[in-house]
């Protein structure tokens, strides 16, 4: 499954075209070459004696290069062609392409190639919203280059075009004069470099393509990336494609924000959210730990580079706070949009205690727990100090940005995403449950991070308490009595907002749910009304506001699975644990191994394959990382002290499973499963197994 549309990535640099590699973006449309929120090209049509190409097919070489085989000719019906071209792209600060034109005919061949090219310069909120822009444009001819540009005051995007082959330039592109001969061909190689006005001077990235080539370390360090991962061994095929697809696509997706040193953290998704989102990255961080540590690593370093440290209402900032959402685009930078950064999230601040406790657990860098203390006891203190807007000693979450913030700051964060049985939306404040499960697990986890590497028994102690006392006031308090769920959300009058979703699974994740109660949510969470066979939906069956393509009131996301299923595991639920993944994983056969944003919550039975959504992003990066969660989850794989217990359990479609050199504190160590009656092992390199 596909749109139709071919995509190149590095990072938040990033190229999607037709199927011919042609651009034409309106105002509206993601299509384009976008670097750091704003489109630097917009059009670029390649034509052959004034006629567009038709395509054979494209390779999908790289993440970040790709190749496409054209013919002339507009007819229905194929005739041979005498021509044919091929353009092969990447993308690094810009892209480079090399464009060849093949002669198949026993004469000569004299042609007109003209790449017709412009750029709007939109800010990517401007493209999403269909907004207009502020500044003046300007383009240029320059020692054989074209020359785009956008001003405003002191902000400016430049666009530099330039070629191999001998040209002719205009205002509108570049025009070449070919003569192939007969069995022969023609190449040029095309390059477009990208600048960013800095203080009066544009400044390129730091790589600039007077190689004509794209980044050139890029491929190798594809292959480090992919060498350094855990190898995977199993009987199914689809498994090792999605494993692969996965690393591939999260490598494709690593971003250097200014602050990181160089470090990489995954950037969100395509096309939307190529930047730093709080939210996302943590959890896309907690998923990859047992593949790629330092992720989470850099993660944690630049969201506690950022962390809040004052009132600021249009930014939604408080002391303590983890940012949501940084951007570095034209409204951003004139305070139109309050991106820079924007703190408008109720759940990443906790989070961030998460992985930064996960974090140390898996690998045993105590020294970045110790130079993170400060952040860490600033994100505990947001939670009691900032987010209990009631003073009920939950987290409560309402905007203070009324133009421009976000009005749902869960993960949930489309505007209908929080409802009533009957469909009704409660006012604000509001209190979602899974919100005092990541407040809950903050505060113990951060308990375990005082006692034994911040040496606070004291700060222990109290976090503890404090832990105890909010989950036995929460499962008092949300508990849906006659249906024997969470309520979603708790509104303003502390009465439920009683629709049965997904978020009971985070719960369940983050170990706030009484033993007592979770039998019965695990019915319901693999009940029909929310397991579709696919996937547990985020809005059940038979609510209100239900629909199976709606963004977050009756579509399956991933990652939303992937974290239930941890949580199934946490509870003892091994085989419904195991039934969830397989039916994710055999989604992202559908999916050419690449799981969406999002897909339909129609029933398994009724639809034979997975509806897709239409304005799911892909590569996402929490979508990516979620076949590395299931994987952990199959295997049952757990850090205790120094070691790395393994308690598989796997669907019936999966006969052997075998996970090598899983980096941690223990070192490197192999984790081995075959069949429902599982055989295990956990063994140094030696390779040696052990069955019981």
């Amino acid at each position: 499954m596909n749109d139709g549309l071919v995509k190149i990535l590095d990072g938040n640099t990033f190229v999607v075209s037709d199927s011919r590699g042609d651009i034409e973006a309106s105002l509206t449309d993601p299509t384009g070459l976008f670097s750091y929120d704003s489109r630097f090209l917009s059009t670029w049509i390649l034509t052959v004696d004034g006629e567009r190409l038709n395509p054979l097919s494209v390779d999908d070489l790289q993440y970040f290069e790709t190749r496409f085989f054209l013919v002339p000719g507009t007819g229905t019906v194929y005739v041979d062609a005498k021509l044919s071209v091929i353009r092969q792209r990447a993308v690094g600060d810009g892209f480079h392409e090399e464009l060849t034109i093949l002669n198949h005919d026993a004469n000569p061949v004299n042609l007109t190639v003209r790449i017709e090219a412009g750029s709007d310069f939109a800010d990517l909120f401007e493209v999403k919203d269909a907004l207009e822009k502020k500044g003046r444009y300007f383009t240029k001819v320059e020692n054989g280059r074209l020359l785009l540009g956008y001003e405003r005051e002191s902000f400016g995007r430049q666009t530099a075009i330039s070629a191999s082959a001998p040209h002719k330039v205009d205002k509108q592109g570049l025009t070449f004069s070919a003569r192939v001969e007969p069995q022969g061909e023609w190449t040029t190689d095309l390059d477009v470099a990208v600048a960013t006005r800095a203080g009066g001077t544009y400044v390129r990235p730091k790589y600039v393509r007077g190689e004509r080539r794209a980044q050139p370390n890029m491929g190798r360090s594809l292959e480090r990336w992919l060498a350094d991962a855990p190898r995977l061994e199993s009987d199914s095929d689809s498994l090792k494609v999605t494993y692969r697809r996965s690393l591939v696509d999260l490598a494709a997706l690593r971003f250097a924000p200014p602050v990181s040193g160089g470090r990489s953290l995954p950037a969100a998704g395509l096309p939307w959210f190529m930047t730093m989102f709080g939210r996302d990255s943590i959890f896309t961080s907690l998923q990859a730990l047992p593949f790629q540590p330092e992720l989470a690593a850099t993660t944690l370093r630049a969201l506690g580079s950022w962390q809040g440290s004052r009132v600021d209402d249009f930014r939604d900032e408080d002391p303590g706070r983890i940012l949501h959402e940084m951007r570095y685009g034209e409204m951003t930078a004139f305070e139109e949009r309050p991106h820079s950064p924007y703190y408008g999230n109720a759940d990443a601040t906790a989070l961030y205690v998460v992985l930064l406790d996960e974090y140390e657990r898996w690998t045993g860098d105590r020294k970045l727990v110790r130079d993170l203390e400060s952040e860490a006891r600033a994100a505990l203190r947001w939670i009691d100090e900032y987010a209990d807007l009631m003073g009920t000693g939950y987290v409560w979450y309402q905007r203070r940005n009324e133009e421009t913030g976000l009005e749902n700051q869960c993960w949930k964060d489309s505007w209908d995403s929080i409802s009533y049985h009957d469909g009704r939306l409660p006012g604000f404040p509001r209190a979602t449950c899974e919100l005092q499960g990541y407040a809950y697990d903050a505060k113990m986890r951060g308990a375990r991070l005082a006692r034994l590497v911040w040496k606070d028994p004291a700060l222990a102690e109290a976090l503890e308490q404090q832990a105890a006392d909010l989950k036995r006031r929460f499962n008092r308090d949300f508990w849906v009595k006659d249906g024997e769920f969470f309520a979603l959300a708790l509104d303003t009058e502390g009465n439920h907002v009683d629709s049965l979703s997904s978020n009971n699974g985070h719960l369940l994740w983050s170990g706030i749910v009484d033993k007592s109660k979770a039998k019965a949510v695990v019915g319901h969470l693999m009940g029909p009304r929310l397991f579709s066979g696919w996937g547990v939906r985020t809005l059940a069956e038979g609510e209100g506001r239900y629909n199976p393509i709606g963004y977050h009131v009756g579509t399956v996301w991933p990652f939303d699975c992937s974290f239930i299923a941890w949580g199934l595991r946490n509870y003892g639920f091994k085989e419904e644990a195991a039934q969830l993944a397989a039916g994710i994983l055999d989604a992202a056969e559908f999916f050419d191994g690449r799981l969406p944003e999002a897909f339909g919550g129609y029933e398994r039975g009724v639809t034979k394959y997975p509806v897709q959504y239409p304005t799911a992003c892909s590569p996402q990066a929490w979508s990516t990382g979620t076949p590395l969660l299931l994987l952990r989850t199959m295997l049952g794989l757990e850090p205790v002290g120094e070691n790395l217990i393994v308690d598989p359990a796997l669907p019936s479609s999966i006969g052997l499973l075998a996970l090598l050199d899983i980096p941690g504190r223990w070192g490197r160590v192999d984790a081995f499963a075959r069949g429902r009656d599982l055989l295990e092992a956990l063994q140094p390199r030696r390779r040696t197994l052990a069955r019981t």
